[in-house]
């Protein structure tokens, strides 16, 4: 009876070891820690965008406006500057990225869409 007492206490004491070693991972993208929420929303150095429909995004610059990092709540997003006549344009062929000023849109393929958006405050531009 005694072999089988054992591998139970072992499991009682090692299972706790376990499960708080995996705390300490954070793989959070906004900062601060995700359980207790004791910092901002906003990812370091990046933008954020207000839109309609109560819809936000993020946007970094990693090399002086040469790219934008849209990260959004699901997934994040690398595109390039392209050339235009006014305002900025980043593009990878599917999402759009338009920022004119403090007005910014973005659309990633035909069904996300966010318009009618700007900055809580416009201090950050491209």
């Amino acid at each position: 009876m005694k072999p089988e007492i054992k591998p139970i206490i072992t499991l009682l004491i090692g299972l706790p070891l376990l499960i708080g070693g995996c705390s300490s991972v954070n793989v959070w993208p906004f900062g601060g820690n995700s359980k207790t929420g004791s910092s901002s929303r906003v990812p370091e150095n990046a933008t954020e965008y207000r839109c309609e429909g109560n819809k936000t995004f993020y946007v970094r610059y990693p090399d002086g406006g040469k790219s934008a990092w849209v990260i959004l709540p699901d997934r994040q997003v690398s595109l390039d500057k392209v050339s235009t006549d006014s305002g900025s344009r980043y593009s990878n062929g599917i999402a759009v990225l338009r920022i004119d000023g403090t007005d910014a849109s973005l659309t990633d393929g035909p069904s996300i869409s966010y318009r009618g958006c700007n900055p809580p405050t416009a201090s950050s531009k491209p």
